[in-house]
């Protein structure tokens, strides 16, 4: 007989990124990992999709158009600070890697990016999610 809670509920991941091309390559790569996908194409998007979808997981480009990837990654980490952001951007340099994850990024990625890197950021993103799942649990019974 089959247990539901080895079933793994799909993962909603936002991406934004500036370039439709590698927006619409990983949207691809992630339906293929049985993830949910919502697309931004600048921080400002990706601020709104966040309070609107309430995402499992983020991928973030640096330089955008409109709001850049630190400015949107500084107001996503004060509404949903339990949501992991991973950065992506081929202008990563030391600075703004360790700034960014001062500022409470889990991870950087240097585009272009490997399958692989996608897979284990999004087993990192479950983990994170099951976490979250287990404290709200775990608060629940607190009541008691």
């Amino acid at each position: 007989m089959a247990n539901t809670s080895d079933e793994q509920e799909k993962l909603r991941i936002l991406i934004t990124d500036d370039s439709r091309l590698l927006r619409k390559k990983l949207h691809e790569e992630l339906e293929r990992l049985d993830c949910e996908v919502v697309e931004a194409a600048n921080g400002k998007e990706a601020i709104t999709l966040v309070l609107e979808q309430e995402p499992d997981g983020i991928f973030l480009d640096i330089v955008m158009p409109v709001v850049g990837g630190i400015e949107a990654l500084e107001f996503i980490r004060e509404v949903a600070p339990e949501v992991p952001i991973v950065m992506l951007s081929s202008m990563g340099t030391p600075q703004k890697l360790m700034q960014c994850l001062k500022m409470g990024a889990i991870d950087f990625i240097h585009k272009p990016y490997t399958k692989e890197q996608i897979v284990q950021t999004i087993a990192a993103f479950r983990k994170a999610k099951a976490k979250r799942v287990d404290k709200t649990n775990a608060e629940q019974y607190n009541d008691f």
